[in-house]
């Protein structure tokens, strides 16, 4: 009898959804207040997750979803690089 792997769930900032860890996409503040894009998500720091998809991308932006979770100023190069990388997928 094998044991089930237990698969971590995030909350999507955006959109409100529980997805798998894997599924989302991690932004993180450091001790220093700068926010950056984690793509191996062992940052150390405030972190925050993100659907992999434009619509989630967007709705952020739109409420300023980041800098309020994050506590910090988000730069307009944070978004371009979470475009991009969905672009990538």
């Amino acid at each position: 009898m094998s044991a089930k792997k237990k698969i971590p769930l995030r909350k999507c900032l955006a959109t409100g959804e529980m997805k798998p860890k894997k599924e989302m996409i991690r932004i993180v503040r450091s001790k220093e207040g700068e926010v950056s894009v984690d793509q191996t998500g062992k940052k150390s720091g405030r972190g925050a997750y993100l659907s992999k998809t434009e619509d989630a991308i967007l709705t952020a932006k739109k409420k300023n979803a980041i800098a309020n979770q994050l506590q910090a100023k988000v730069d307009e190069s944070i978004y371009d690089e979470l475009f991009s990388l969905v672009e990538k997928e």
